[in-house]
């Protein structure tokens, strides 16, 4: 094995005739600093400062470099690692696994989400069932359909799919706050009752049929005077507001 430093100290002090050349090797190089240094020695030895930049090349080339270019004969071989079978086996099933893993995707749950994001509600609805089928614990799912439905002015649904959503373990229920697709299921009478009862149904999720007794003149007022309630406590933002007081004059 040349070292490099050997290597530099000697371009250095004998670089002059080439005994760097000779460590590393290279005898014709050697042999053309000795005729170099001949040639010139009357006036001034040329091979003295082509030796002295060698040497300087030397010490600031990495030691991967070095060796690649003048160390390729005693190239180490990496030590072969003895494994143990039962090891292997262990190690190849893993692997293995996780492939199927990788492999047993929900096709659904993706095609539903692509169609959420491009506003095809109905359509991404029907593959966030079929996904469910698919996998009905994944709590996902549930958020997005109960989103979906939120959208669609369903709340019934909406109301049932946040409920599994929580019951199977969604533990960011701040998200049931701010996410803009559940402003509709904020605003209804009943979300404060369901938010109460840890985001879960209770007895007074349904509709009041008292309300519906109501003259359509007295609803819209109560409607929109909720609405403003909610954006007063930020439980809605501005555009959520207005975009939730117009769903309401349309009626």
């Amino acid at each position: 094995m040349k070292n490099k430093v050997v290597a530099a100290l000697l371009a250095f002090f004998g670089g002059i005739v080439g005994l760097h050349k000779f460590y590393l090797r290279d005898s014709g190089a050697g042999i053309f600093y000795i005729f170099l240094f001949i040639m010139t020695q009357s006036f001034f030895p040329i091979s003295f400062i082509l030796g002295f930049i060698d040497g300087l090349r030397y010490l600031m080339m990495p030691p991967e470099e070095f060796d690649r270019k003048f160390n390729k004969r005693y190239k180490r071989q990496r030590p072969t690692r003895k494994t143990n079978s039962r090891v292997d086996r262990y190690e190849t099933r893993k692997k293995t696994n996780r492939g199927v893993s990788r492999v047993r995707s929900n096709p659904f749950k993706k095609s539903g989400l692509r169609k959420y994001k491009e506003y095809d509600i109905e359509e991404a609805i029907e593959d966030f069932h079929k996904a469910l089928k698919i996998d009905p614990k994944d709590i996902s799912i549930h958020f997005n359909l109960a989103c979906a439905y939120s959208l669609m002015e369903d709340k019934e649904k909406s109301f049932k799919h946040l409920e599994l959503a929580v019951v199977k373990g969604l533990k960011d229920t701040e998200r049931i706050m701010k996410h803009d697709d559940l402003a509709f299921l904020r605003i209804q009478p009943e979300f404060q009752d369901f938010k109460t009862n840890g985001f879960k149904m209770g007895r007074r999720v349904r509709n009041n049929p008292e309300q519906s007794e109501k003259p359509m003149d007295d609803i819209l007022l109560a409607q929109l005077n909720r609405l403003m309630e909610l954006r007063k406590k930020g439980v809605l933002t501005e555009q959520e507001f207005l975009r939730e007081r117009k769903k309401v004059l349309l009626r």
